[in-house]
């Protein structure tokens, strides 16, 4: 007896199941059968009222033919097929099989899915009514009130009215386009998160990364894997990359790269920001200038650059522990500032510069180049000027030459001629055809003109009632060889361009860019974004773990 109400419970319980998911007939209309063709089938078509009509939990469809089968609860649908679900989503094709087991849909021939804010259109759709999705795999195009979307293949998850696209993926809008290998885009807030190589094309600017972030209303986003801008005259390169075109700003983060191609400068760095409109670059952490001078790279660092104006007009000013190298140049001060108009480089506040074996030192320093050629043309110091070298027979006394000013020329990029002005001193170790020391010259006047030849003095003049002697080696004493204000900086001397960097700049800590390493729920994300209103990306603030040290301000987020 028990077991006998056991079996009955179950037989119940399995009614009730098929019951629930048993598809409805609402109307009929013309019914016939076709043993031969369909069997065990039925088959309905419309009359001149009104299409067939199905119901099944939650979802009705309509359809000129159908073709029922009642026991496997399966339905294939025919003719000017309307699915409708809820009051957003609408399913039209031309034919439908659909199981009422699985819930699972087949739609072909001119197929479209609506919800109220996007189309899609395919040749054939799968709708997976138990998950909320449906895809295609042969070629599909969205569209919205903002953007027109095609790829190969595409899933559409209706909860979070999300898309998944893959396989030629773009995205067609007035003001730009985007393409890429996987994007996934929110239709409700109009998103796109991209996956493996993507480009986006805007009338001023083109952007590519291998993964991102782009807000397709407001043209704003950034990157985080081998991502690239062109952006007004310049190319930026960096770990991560943040872009905003109504503020006309882009920011970056870690291994930077900026290229300016008209003036064919580079800057490299691990945080910099760039103002499109003022066209200027902040850079910081190790941030370098590069430029060409003679067939020769110019190095320029501090631990802050800038770089401001238009291209013919440009303004670099670096900042803090300024250094900067070429293979004959090099030297270091608290800041240098150079103007492309005036062909200017002013050494500011403690000035030294190496020209080769030549110490350089004053008050202030100028570089002036030919604005014509781009070549160096000539050299001011100001106040306190003082020039050293190191006697290259002996390798143990010094040349030196001071006075108030100095100026001097340079031809085909040697410095040759050096004038010194006002209270002017000489020591100079001279030397005969066999390079014997003949003796020291000491000698103070109102002016002094050297003549250097392959970087070391090779002629010394004397203007206005010189007063000195050539002393033998053993009459001028050692204390008496070094003019007053000597300071031999030797050691300072940067000698490649890695010493234009201290330690503090070779033992950086780079930020973690957030989302490279470790795969990020990507709809927690968007949720975050849309529910916060100080996101500089779309209203989300940047974790503290992709801001760089040091930097107040970091516009960049990662996905």
């Amino acid at each position: 007896m028990l077991f006998l109400l056991v079996i009955l419970f179950s037989l119940g319980l399995q009614a009730q199941q098929t019951e629930g998911k048993q598809i409805n007939i609402i109307y009929g209309a013309n019914f016939t059968k076709d043993e031969a063709q369909f069997p065990g089938a039925s088959i309905f078509s419309k009359d001149d009222q009104r299409q067939v009509q199905f119901e099944h939990q939650g979802a009705d469809l309509w359809c000129d033919i159908a073709i029922f089968y009642a026991q496997e609860n399966k339905l294939k649908a025919i003719g000017n097929i309307r699915l409708q679900q809820g009051d957003s989503i609408e399913l039209n094709s031309g034919k439908i099989d659909y199981d009422g087991n699985t819930k699972l849909a087949k739609a072909w021939e001119n197929v479209d899915l609506t919800n109220g804010q996007m189309t899609l259109t395919t040749d054939t759709l799968y709708f997976d009514r138990e998950k909320q999705e449906s895809y295609y795999r042969s070629g599909g195009k969205v569209v919205d009130s903002a953007n027109v979307l095609t790829s190969t293949i595409g899933t559409y998850f209706m909860t979070p009215k999300k898309y998944q696209f893959q396989n030629e993926v773009h995205i067609d809008n007035p003001e730009y386009t985007v393409d890429s290998e996987q994007l996934d885009y929110y239709t409700t807030s109009k998103n796109a998160y991209m996956y493996g190589p993507s480009t986006i094309t805007g009338e001023e600017y083109k952007i590519y990364c291998e993964r991102g972030f782009y807000d397709t209303k407001i043209e704003r986003g950034y990157g985080i894997k081998n991502t690239r801008i062109d952006y007004n005259n310049k190319i930026i390169e960096g770990d991560s990359l943040y872009f905003d075109k109504i503020s006309a700003f882009a920011s970056a983060t870690n291994n930077i790269k900026i290229t300016d191609t008209i003036n064919d400068g580079v800057i490299r760095a691990h945080y910099a920001e760039v103002f499109k409109d003022k066209d200027s670059v902040f850079a910081t952490k190790r941030a370098v200038s590069i430029s060409l001078v003679q067939q020769d790279s110019l190095y320029i660092h501090g631990d802050t650059l800038m770089v401001t104006g238009k291209p013919e007009s440009r303004i670099l000013r670096a900042f803090r522990n300024a250094k900067f190298y070429k293979t004959d140049l090099s030297g270091k001060c608290d800041s240098i500032h150079f103007n492309e108009k005036t062909g200017i480089t002013e050494l500011v506040t403690d000035p030294i510069m190496w020209n080769v074996e030549n110490q350089i030192t004053g008050d202030s320093i100028h570089l002036i180049s030919d604005l014509e050629t781009e070549k160096l043309d000539s050299l001011k110091v100001l106040e306190n000027a003082f020039i050293i070298s190191l006697d290259t027979i002996s390798r143990e006394g010094y040349n030196q030459a001071k006075g108030k000013d100095l100026f001097g020329k340079f031809i085909e990029n040697e410095l040759k001629i050096i004038d010194l002005v006002k209270n002017t001193e000489v020591i100079y170790y001279m030397y005969n055809d066999d390079q014997e020391l003949i003796g020291i010259d000491k000698t103070i006047c109102s002016k002094i003109r050297l003549l250097m030849a392959n970087n070391d003095i090779e002629d010394i003049t004397f203007f206005v009632n010189p007063d000195g002697d050539i002393f033998p080696e053993k009459d001028l004493p050692i204390e008496s060889r070094k003019l007053k204000g000597f300071i031999w900086r030797g050691d300072e001397r940067i000698l490649n361009k890695d010493d234009i960097f201290d330690e503090d700049d070779n033992t950086i800590t780079l930020v973690k860019i957030r989302g490279i390493e470790n795969p990020i729920d990507i709809d927690a994300e968007e949720k975050e974004r849309s529910k916060n209103e100080n996101d500089p990306v779309n209203n989300i603030p940047p974790s503290k773990a992709t801001q760089p040290k040091e930097t107040k301000v970091s516009k960049v987020q990662s996905p």
